[in-house]
């Protein structure tokens, strides 16, 4: 489950699935707290690194919530 966002010529480009190149590599992670993957997507579209890469999105399972 992962929903990935570019942003190129101004434009915001929201896929889901994770669509990693074999080019691409992992330079850090944010960890939000968002109330659902709509914020979650809007924060994205902000951050710089969405400019010229991609930013995935992925939930996370707080384990209080867990079965």
């Amino acid at each position: 489950m992962a929903t990935t966002i570019r942003i190129r010529d101004g434009k915001a480009t929201v896929t889901d699935g994770p669509f990693a190149e074999t080019k691409e590599q992992l330079g850090g992670y944010y960890v939000l707290d968002v109330k659902d993957l709509d914020e979650a997507i809007e924060v994205a579209k902000m951050c710089p690194g969405a400019r010229w890469g991609s930013i995935e999105l992925r939930p996370v399972m707080v384990l209080g919530d867990a079965p």
